[in-house]
């Protein structure tokens, strides 16, 4: 599956913008399975399979705004105290990098950032709890940073102007179709990453090389 698309001759990028949940941190599946028994208490069943279709790579309150939709009323505030206490603790049982991206870390050469759907409060207790918070502290961006979260391009273009990097000198690496999208949008190469939840089909498109092993990752970002 690594590198469906053909590697392109440009060279290696000035800035690598991760996602996190799904793409540095193995939290994707360990959420999905909370937001299946939250939905469900909500009043809106679904199976694990929709909750990765509609909400993964989506922020909280995009998603908290498509429940509304459905249910037709607004929920009350502070309706999602209860249920923080879920991730958190399974989180802290069961979190762990996500397979193999602690060794790219460590031989990519190019600048690294996050820009996530995640809030910093979450992104600090996840990135932290895995041991990689201190790689990218200071280069940390959430969607609660921007007016549009994903599929909309306004996070990964935030990156890079935050970094002083041009667009088309970044690249993304993204486990979601949302996260994708958002890449393409930015003008941003992308690699999706299809070892988690999210399908390889899911994540073909222009720009866009896929990928199920993050081992690959710098030899794709060189172009090897």
């Amino acid at each position: 599956m690594s590198g469906q698309n053909p590697p392109d001759s440009r060279p290696a990028p000035e800035l690598v913008i991760f996602d996190c949940d799904g793409v540095l941190v193995d939290s994707e599946k360990i959420a999905v399975r909370i937001d299946v028994r939250v939905l469900t208490e909500l009043g809106w069943p679904m199976t694990e399979d929709e909750v990765v279709e509609r909400f993964v790579g989506r922020s909280f309150a995009d998603m908290t705004a498509e429940v509304e939709r459905h249910l037709g009323h607004p929920l009350p505030a502070g309706w999602d105290i209860p249920y923080k206490r879920l991730y958190r603790e399974a989180f802290d049982r069961e979190l762990a990098p996500v397979d193999g991206v602690v060794e790219a870390l460590d031989a990519i050469t190019s600048r690294t950032c996050v820009a996530s759907s995640t809030g910093h409060e979450g992104l600090r207790h996840t990135l932290g709890r895995t041991g990689l918070y201190e790689r990218f502290a200071g280069r940390i961006f959430s969607a609660a940073d921007v007016p549009r979260g994903k599929p909309a391009p306004d996070l990964f273009l935030h990156a890079a102007r935050s970094l002083g990097v041009a667009p088309d000198r970044c690249v993304v690496v993204e486990d979601s179709r949302y996260g994708v999208q958002a890449a393409r949008a930015a003008g941003m190469r992308c690699y999706g990453y299809c070892g988690g939840l999210t399908p390889a089909a899911w994540l073909e498109g222009p720009g866009t090389t896929v990928f199920a092993d993050m081992r690959d990752l710098p030899a794709l970002l060189s172009g090897a």
